[in-house]
C-alpha cells in the first residue's frame, strides 16, 4: 500500500508539474476567485499580496487548517515544502531546508524563529492546538533583516484572528472521535462602539493516549487535556491611530512523554515489542502553562508614514517527570521544572508604498529569564540535582530600502545589526542523607554580534509574473557550554532565484525556485573527553542546495494543489566521540571524567573514569541532521451543489516526508528516522450556517518515528484517527 501511494503521489505531482511550472511556495487556501493575489502576507512588516512578495513563502488560511489535518505546529511539515518538525520531548527540532535545530541542549537557540501574534516564541513552546487562527506564514531561508538572529532556516508567523469593527459574529465547533476524543472551540466578535471591538475565543480538547501502559497504575503518557482562552481588543478612534491588545492563557496536560529506547542503544532489548505499548516502571508527567500579552500600536501620519510599536510579555512553565530509560529494565527517573519569561519591544517606521524610494526601519529588544530545576533519581538516597538560572538579552537595529528605477523593477537592500548576550549561574549538587556536596557550576557567559541582511533584484514583466534573485545572510547566536568554554554563532549565506506566476485568469498560481547555502560553524551536542559532560560545539561546515515547487488550481468547485521540495545537504567530515556508543557501554553515565595517567576504566557503577578514546569515531560527512531530501504534498477537494442550501465537499490530502538522520554517526538503524506517507480525507456538508464534517487522518495506519532525544529515546507519530465535527457560524 505504501509503494502504491508513493507511486500515485509521484505520478500525480509529476503530471501537475509537467502541465504548469509549479511554485516555490504558495497559499494553501485561495480566494473564491481562485487568485492567490488576494492572499495577504505580513511577515515583512507590510501587508503585501503573496504573488508580489519576492521570497519563498507559504501561507495557510486559518479556516482551512482543520480540513487540511493541521492541528498544531508539527503538522505543518505535511503541507509546507522543505519543512521538517522532529519531536524532542521538551522542545521540537524545527528545520527548514535542512537548517534549524539539531541539539536538545537548553543553551542552543532555534534556527527557525516562530512568532505568535507578533511575539518571538522561546524553544519551550507550550501552546494549545490551533484555534481561531487568521493565517500561518512560513518564510523559507534566512530572514536576516526583519527577524535577525535565530532565523537561519526561516521564520514562522502565526496570527490569531483580530477583532473587527462593525461586525457581530463568530463560530462554535463541537467535535468527537476515536480515543474518546471530545472538544469544543469557538469565537465571538462584538462591536462595542463604532471605534471599539472585542473578540473572545477559547478551546477545550481531551482524548486518551494512543499508547497502552503495561502497568496502567503509573499513568497515561501521551494523553491530551488542554484548554485555552484568548481575548483581543481593537480600538480605532481615528483613521490615523489603531491599538490592538491581546491576552492569552493556555494549559496542557499530556500525562508525560511517550517514547521507547532507540534500536542499537542500551535498553533496546527491554523495550516493548509494539510501538504503541509502553513498559515504564515509574510514573510520568507533563504539565504546561503559558500566558502571553501583546500590544500593537499603529499611528499613520498625514504623509502616510506608519509608526508602529509591538510590546510583549510571555510566561511559560513546564513540569515534567520522566522514566528516563523508557523500560522496566532500570529505575532511572528525572523530574524537571522549566520556566521562561520573555520581555520584548519592537519599534518600526514604515514609509508609504508610493514613489521610487520606499523604506522600513526599526529596532528590537528582547530579554529572556530562564530557570531550570532538575533532579535525577530523586527517590534515591543519593541523587544529583541541577539548578540553572539564565538571562539572555537580544537587540537588533534594522532597515531595508527599496528603490524603483521603473514601476515594474526594483532593488531591495536590507541590513540588521544584532547583539546577543547570555549569562548563567547555578549548581550541580550531590544530595545524600548526610548533606549536600557541590559538584560543579553549570553556568557561564557569552556574547556575540553579527551584521546580516539581504540584497535583491526583482522584476515584474507584467502583473501576472514576478522574477527575483537575491543574496541573504542569517545567523544563529552562540552560547556557553561551561564556565570556561563557549561556542560560536552559526552563519548561512543564501543565494536564491525564484519565479511566481498567475495563469488562466488567476485560476492557476505557480512558483518555482532554487537556492544554494554556504553554512558555517554547525552547532551540535558533543562529549567533552575531559569532563564527560555533553556540551555544544561548532562541529563543521556544510552546503545546502535544492529546488522547491508548488502549483494550485481553482476551477469552479475544484481545488487542486501540489508541493514538492528537494534538498541536497552535505555536512563536512569530522572526528567525534560517539556519545551514543558511550551511553550503550556505560548506562546512566553522566559527568564521568576521562581516564588519565594510565587509570583503569570503570566497568560498573559508580563509574570513576571512562577511556573516551575507545569511542572516538570519524565520519566522511553526510546530510544535515533532521533534513529530509524529499518532501511533497498533494490535496484535492470539490464543492458539489447538492441543493438550494446544501454544499458537499469531499477532500483528500496525501503527504510524504523523506528519511532523516538524527546523529552524525549516520548509523542506518540507530541514527535514522525512516520516510513516511500520510493519507487523510474529509467530507463536509455545509447547510446555510451549519457545517458537518467527517474526517480521518493517517488512514493507512502508517507507523513512523517523529524524533529522537538524549541519545536514548524515540518518539512516534499518531495512529489512525477519525471523527466528526460540527461548526455553526453565528
Amino acid at each position: 500500500m505504501k509503494n502504491t501511494l508513493r507511486a500515485i503521489g509521484a505520478s500525480s505531482l509529476a503530471l501537475a508539474l509537467g502541465q504548469a511550472f509549479p511554485q516555490i511556495a504558495a497559499a494553501q487556501e485561495v480566494s473564491d476567485t481562485g487568485s492567490a493575489n488576494e492572499i495577504i502576507v505580513t511577515g515583512q512588516k507590510r501587508a503585501e499580496t503573496l504573488q508580489d512578495v519576492p521570497s519563498a513563502v507559504s501561507v495557510l488560511a486559518g479556516d482551512g487548517l482543520a480540513s487540511a489535518g493541521v492541528e498544531e505546529i508539527g503538522d505543518l511539515q505535511n503541507t509546507v515544502p522543505g519543512l521538517s518538525v522532529s519531536a524532542a520531548g521538551l522542545t521540537q527540532a524545527v528545520n527548514i531546508r535542512g537548517i534549524g535545530l539539531a541539539s536538545t541542549s537548553p543553551n542552543a537557540a532555534n534556527g527557525v524563529a516562530t512568532y505568535f501574534d507578533g511575539l518571538f516564541q522561546p524553544p519551550i513552546v507550550s501552546t494549545n492546538s490551533f484555534y481561531d487562527i487568521g493565517s500561518v506564514e512560513v518564510f523559507r531561508g534566512p530572514q536576516g533583516t526583519f527577524v535577525g538572529s535565530n532565523s537561519t532556516g526561516g521564520a514562522i508567523f502565526i496570527t490569531s484572528k483580530n477583532p473587527e469593527l462593525g461586525v457581530y459574529g463568530g463560530d462554535f465547533t463541537l467535535e468527537t472521535g476515536n480515543y474518546h476524543r471530545v472538544g469544543v472551540n469557538g469565537a465571538l466578535n462584538v462591536p462595542v462602539t463604532d471605534t471599539l471591538a472585542i473578540r473572545a475565543a477559547g478551546i477545550y480538547r481531551n482524548r486518551d493516549s494512543y499508547y497502552k501502559m503495561e502497568d496502567p497504575s503509573l499513568g497515561q503518557p501521551g494523553k491530551l487535556n488542554e484548554y485555552g482562552a484568548r481575548v483581543g481588543v481593537l480600538w480605532e478612534p481615528s483613521s490615523h491611530f489603531t491599538a490592538l491588545l491581546k491576552a492569552e492563557l493556555a494549559r496542557k496536560d499530556t500525562g508525560g512523554y511517550a517514547y521507547r529506547p532507540i534500536l542499537g542503544t542500551r535498553y533496546e532489548a527491554a523495550r516493548s515489542e509494539d510501538m504503541y505499548t509502553l513498559n515504564y516502571n515509574t510514573p510520568t508527567a507533563n504539565r504546561e502553562k503559558a500566558e502571553q500579552y501583546s500590544a500593537r500600536l499603529d499611528y499613520t501620519t498625514d504623509g502616510g508614514v506608519n509608526l508602529r510599536s509591538i510590546s510583549g510579555y510571555q510566561n511559560k512553565r513546564i513540569h515534567n517527570r520522566y522514566d528516563v530509560d523508557g523500560t522496566d529494565a532500570a529505575s532511572l527517573t528525572q523530574t524537571q521544572y522549566v520556566r521562561e519569561r520573555v520581555y520584548s519591544q519592537e519599534l518600526n517606521i514604515i514609509s508609504p508604498e508610493v514613489g521610487a524610494l520606499r523604506w522600513i526601519a526599526g529596532g528590537y529588544y528582547q530579554q529572556n529569564r530562564i530557570v531550570v530545576d532538575i533532579s535525577n533519581n530523586p527517590e534515591a538516597a543519593a541523587h544529583v540535582d541541577v539548578d540553572i538560572a539564565n538571562r539572555k538579552v537580544t537587540t537588533g537595529t534594522f532597515a531595508q530600502v527599496s528603490y524603483y528605477p521603473a514601476s515594474n523593477f526594483w532593488f531591495d537592500v536590507g541590513a540588521r545589526y544584532s547583539t546577543y548576550k547570555v549569562t548563567g549561574s547555578g549548581a550541580v549538587t550531590l544530595v545524600t542523607p548526610g548533606g549536600s556536596t557541590f559538584l560543579s557550576d553549570p553556568g557561564g557567559h557569552e556574547k556575540d554580534n553579527q551584521l546580516t541582511g539581504k540584497i535583491a533584484a526583482n522584476w515584474q514583466p507584467n502583473g501576472d509574473h514576478l522574477l527575483y534573485a537575491f543574496v541573504a545572510k542569517g545567523y544563529k547566536s552562540g552560547g556557553y557550554s561551561s564556565t570556561t568554554s563557549t561556542f560560536k554563532p552559526e552563519t548561512v549565506i543564501d543565494y536564491e532565484l525564484g519565479w511566481k506566476g498567475t495563469l488562466l485568469g488567476g485560476a492557476l498560481t505557480t512558483q518555482l525556485g532554487g537556492f544554494y547555502y554556504d553554512y558555517k560553524d554547525f552547532q551540535l551536542d558533543a562529549l567533552d573527553a575531559t569532563t564527560g559532560r555533553s556540551t555544544l560545539i561548532n562541529l563543521t561546515n556544510a552546503t545546502v542546495k535544492g529546488l522547491e515547487a508548488q502549483a494550485q488550481l481553482h476551477l469552479g468547485g475544484l481545488r487542486l494543489s501540489g508541493t514538492a521540495s528537494f534538498t541536497d545537504s552535505s555536512l563536512a567530515g569530522t572526528d567525534f566521540i560517539d556519545s551514543r556508543a558511550v551511553a550503550y557501554a556505560y548506562p546512566g553515565a553522566s559527568n564521568v571524567p576521562g581516564c588519565t595517567d594510565g587509570a583503569t576504566p570503570s566497568s560498573t557503577t559508580p563509574y570513576t573514569c571512562i577511556n573516551y578514546s575507545d569511542f572516538t569515531s570519524s565520519t566522511a560527512g553526510g546530510p544535515n541532521l533532521f533534513s529530509p531530501k524529499w518532501t511533497w504534498n498533494l490535496s484535492a477537494e470539490y464543492a458539489i451543489d447538492a441543493g438550494e442550501h446544501l454544499v458537499i465537499t469531499p477532500r483528500v490530502n496525501y503527504s510524504y516526508v523523506g528519511s532523516r538522520y538524527t546523529y552524525i554517526a549516520y548509523d542506518p538503524v540507530r541514527d535514522r528516522l525512516s520516510a513516511y506517507n500520510l493519507l487523510g480525507a474529509s467530507v463536509a456538508f455545509e447547510l446555510d450556517r451549519m457545517t458537518f464534517e467527517l474526517w480521518g487522518t493517517n488512514l493507512t495506519k502508517e507507523r513512523y518515528s517523529t524524533g529522537q532525544v538524549n541519545n536514548t529515546s524515540e518518539f512516534y507519530g499518531a495512529p489512525r484517527e477519525y471523527g466528526v465535527r460540527m461548526k455553526v457560524a453565528l
